[in-house]
């Protein structure tokens, strides 16, 4: 017989054993909005099976796993001959392998392809957040690399392949390839045209050595890397394989390993290039910057989409949590000011996921007005996006009390990871100053992103206002760059608003533009004023179907 003191009761049962999928209306809402309806039973069989095995006790175990057994440096092997690999847990093999395999690197060319993808990116984030940099950096390098249709030729195909293949070998004999980026240096940080690493030409046209070196390269056990290099005429991008056509290992001296803050799973290397380190250019001498803005842009909304995933993990654990834990004579859920909290959480939650998922819509669209709506509307998602991750994923954990703050809740995982994708592709300020560059040379792109908002002009007067406090904004833009955080706020808070509006159920829409923009509510979450029906807006959060 189990004594007394030993017997659990009140605590939840653990959050495993669902459809991260199915279970999340405003995710399967999206995916049933955006894409053609021909494609939508496939869409949905596919993004099921990846929901459930996102949601199975296993691959939870995988990802814990990951991050408690961190990739290792090997710079040489035992013969002393120059290696340059990182060994991982085999875990982290097998979360790549099935994010691979679920397509979460091939969108480019596929009908509907980049809803679909990015409603399985942000599924797949859930289980563990580090694969996500080799995925997210593969699907971006394809505008890249058409660049130099050459390159493409080659390395496309492998790209977009379903085929996770972690062996370094000459790309010939590879039937499927990761591709990282290798951009930042220590002199320069964001600013790209500091850039010191030298690429000269050899006899061969297209072909380079390069070097210099890289403070931030991203994902070093990919096949290829594109990298940025100062040629003659001028900054450059160019493809640097891991290993070249002969089955030798090109120069790519791995420094050492970033010990950072969260994304632990996931190596980030500092690397050297000696100056016989082989590269392909891509793209023209001298337009390197235009040649990666096309995956920097993608990219960037991979960092909201991201962010919209951790902060959907961390409202289905609080919400899950609630939802069965007792305290006071009731459970917490049922408890008023749990209930706006967890509504307000939720709300956040949604606006995240509904705007990335309009998005990547607007790359499948690839209209006039979608293109030029995304040129101001994802570093505006991006700046504002990944900020407000980190206080959702704080306030979430915080309902779990102080089995919030311990590891096997999952919650300070999910806690160091917040913050990443705010500071990778561009910090803040990054950001919001590229939304200015947007508005100042690009009128085609504010127009988009005023057409887009007005589509839901006159269903809710907070946003009515919100839109007019917007264009009073942008009518005075002296002195605009001291205020350009300001402004990307609110132009991302307003266009998050009309999209609730118009496609959100209207609880949900109500509580989004009384808390953001109707002015009454406080800056900490559960402050939302009364009258909004917040137990429909928690109900629709839970993570059961």
């Amino acid at each position: 017989m189990e004594a007394p003191s030993r017997t659990v009761s009140g605590q939840p049962p653990p959050l495993v054993g669902y459809d991260v999928f199915g279970s999340d209306r405003a995710l399967a809402e999206a995916v049933d909005r955006h894409l053609p309806a021909e494609l939508l039973d496939g869409a949905r069989e596919e993004l099921r099976a990846l929901g459930r095995a996102t949601g199975s006790e296993q691959v939870r175990e995988w990802g814990e796993q990951a991050n408690a057994f961190p990739p290792r440096l090997r710079t040489h092997d035992r013969y002393g001959r120059r290696i340059d690999e990182v060994d991982f847990h085999p875990a982290w093999h097998r979360l790549l392998g099935k994010a691979v395999a679920a397509g979460l690197t091939d969108a480019w060319d596929r009908p509907g392809g980049h809803v679909r993808r990015a409603a399985g990116f942000l599924v797949a984030t859930q289980a563990e957040a580090g694969v996500g940099c080799p995925v997210s950096m593969t699907h971006a390098a394809v505008p890249a690399l058409r660049a130099e249709p050459e390159v493409a030729a080659v390395w496309e195909p492998l790209a977009v392949s379903r085929v996770y293949e972690r062996e370094l070998r000459p790309v010939a004999a590879k039937a499927g390839a990761l591709l990282g980026m290798g951009l930042t240096e220590k002199q320069g940080g964001s600013d790209l045209r500091a850039i010191t690493t030298s690429a000269r030409p050899l006899a061969v046209e297209g072909e380079y050595v390069l070097t210099g070196h890289k403070w931030f390269c991203s994902a070093p056990m990919s096949d290829a890397f594109l990298v940025l290099a100062q040629a003659p005429g001028g900054l450059t991008c160019f493809l640097v394989p891991r290993v070249l056509d002969d089955g030798s290992r090109n120069a790519f001296a791995l420094q050492r390993l970033k010990d950072k803050l969260g994304n632990r799973s996931n190596a980030s290397a500092e690397v050297e290039f000696d100056g016989t380190t082989w590269a392909r250019r891509v793209g023209e001498e001298g337009r390197g910057l235009r040649t990666v803005m096309g995956m920097v842009a993608a990219t960037r909304l991979d960092c909201v989409l991201g962010s919209a995933a951790l902060m959907r993990q961390a409202v289905a654990q609080a919400v899950h949590h609630a939802s069965y834990r007792s305290a006071f004579g009731g459970l917490l859920v049922d408890k008023p000011l749990m209930r706006n909290v967890l509504a307000d959480l939720a709300v956040e939650s949604e606006a995240a996921t509904v705007l990335g998922m309009r998005l990547a819509a607007a790359y499948d669209s690839g209209t006039q007005r979608d293109r030029a709506l995304l040129r101001i509307a994802v570093p505006a998602a991006k700046y504002w996006v990944t900020k407000r991750c980190v206080p959702v994923v704080a306030e979430a954990l915080e309902c779990l009390g102080g089995n919030g703050y311990v590891e096997e809740s999952g919650l300070p995982r999910l806690l160091r990871e917040s913050p990443l994708n705010s500071v990778w592709e561009g910090a803040g300020n990054i950001q919001a100053l590229d939304v200015l560059r947007a508005l100042r040379t690009e009128p085609a792109a504010l127009d988009a992103y005023l057409r887009e908002v007005g589509e839901a002009r006159g269903a809710d007067p907070r946003l009515d206002r919100a839109i007019r406090g917007v264009l009073t904004e942008l009518a005075d833009l002296d002195g605009v760059e001291a205020r350009a955080r300001r402004l990307a706020e609110r132009m991302a808070l307003v266009l998050q608003g009309a999209l609730l509006v118009r496609w959100a159920p209207p609880e949900v829409a109500d509580a989004f533009c009384a808390g953001r923009l109707g002015g009454d509510s406080g800056s900490a979450f559960g402050t939302l004023p009364t009258g909004l029906d917040l137990r429909a807006v928690v109900e629709r959060a839970r993570p059961v179907e």
